[in-house]
């Protein structure tokens, strides 16, 4: 029973360490869901501006309000606390030097010069290349993160496995060691129903159960020993009262001599004391009889309760 305490007590904190790693497990997809969200932000947030400055380059006479929207949008995340694409220097430098030349972009639509359209032109296209740049080291930092995480999950899969197997195991285990005792139980039930609903142990045989441990053999050698010991009683009651009815048998015997000899006297005589003692006699005689008679039966009830002769 110690091994079983031992292993149950394994299964129940394998089962803890299974639940925290699902756990953990499920908040670290949650927190990559929702970082990739954010990468995707980021990455974004330069596509949007370079469309509104492509427009406005285009189209002179339109609003600047959407990119001035944009622009605080990516302002307010490279301002916030550093995650997602903000760990890559690279980026980041990217990112200052795409924001320095969107600022120029701004401060050139408003000067009106023989030069203004060459330099707007030049601005365009340097924040064209510097969004082409940040598009192709986004996917390549977006990328690299994806196949971390990847890694971690499948190492988290394999620990995940490998408790899952080991808990199997154990499981198996414990339930070959359950086996046993689970059969003992069972036959043990089963002959105490047999006991209670006939009152007797004439078909009741040892309970025998093969590959037990040691604690279930020592509690199945008692049951067949106790069980033992009830039939050698009533064995040895048994007998001792087929011994005494025999005994009464043979007084009986006696006694009917006896009878007859008193009769045999008492066939020309008129004796009264005589004859009263002959009637005492007789009735002893009825007695024994019957007392003779109980005693057979009796037996034969002890008879019946024995499982079989030794």
């Amino acid at each position: 029973m110690k091994k079983i305490k031992i292993v149950g007590a394994l299964i129940f904190l394998l089962s803890l360490a299974l639940a925290a790693i699902f756990y953990h497990t499920s908040k670290t997809i949650s927190q990559h869901n929702a970082l990739m969200s954010i990468m995707n932000e980021q990455k974004n947030f330069t596509q949007e501006i370079s469309k509104h400055i492509f427009y406005i380059y285009q189209y002179p006479e339109s609003t600047t309000k959407r990119l001035d929207e944009s622009i605080k949008l990516f302002s307010n995340s490279m301002s916030g606390r550093e995650q997602g694409l903000q760990k890559s220097k690279k980026i980041i430098d990217l990112w200052n030097n795409f924001y320095l030349h969107v600022q120029h972009f701004r401060d050139s639509i408003k000067i009106s010069s023989p030069y203004s359209n060459t330099l707007l032109e030049k601005e365009v296209k340097t924040i064209y290349n510097i969004n082409f740049a940040l598009i192709l080291e986004s996917d390549k930092f977006i990328k690299g993160y994806k196949k971390d995480f990847e890694e971690r999950l499948n190492n988290y899969k394999t620990v995940e496995y490998l408790l899952f197997l080991i808990l199997l195991f154990l499981l198996l285990y414990i339930f070959t060691q359950l086996k046993d005792v689970i059969a003992f139980v069972q036959k043990f039930l089963f002959a105490s129903k047999k006991i209670l609903s006939k009152s007797s142990i004439k078909e009741l045989q040892p309970i025998k159960i093969n590959n037990i441990n040691s604690n279930m053999h020592n509690a199945n050698d008692n049951f067949n020993t106790f069980l033992e010991k009830i039939n050698g009683s009533i064995q040895d009651a048994s007998s001792s009262i087929e011994h005494s009815y025999k005994s009464l048998e043979i007084v009986e015997q006696n006694i009917e001599d006896l009878v007859e000899l008193i009769y045999t006297m008492n066939e020309g005589s008129r004796d009264q004391e005589l004859r009263k003692k002959e009637d005492a006699i007789i009735q002893s005689f009825e007695e024994l009889g019957i007392s003779t008679k109980k005693l057979i039966n009796l037996k034969k009830d002890l008879d019946n309760l024995i499982f079989h002769n030794k």
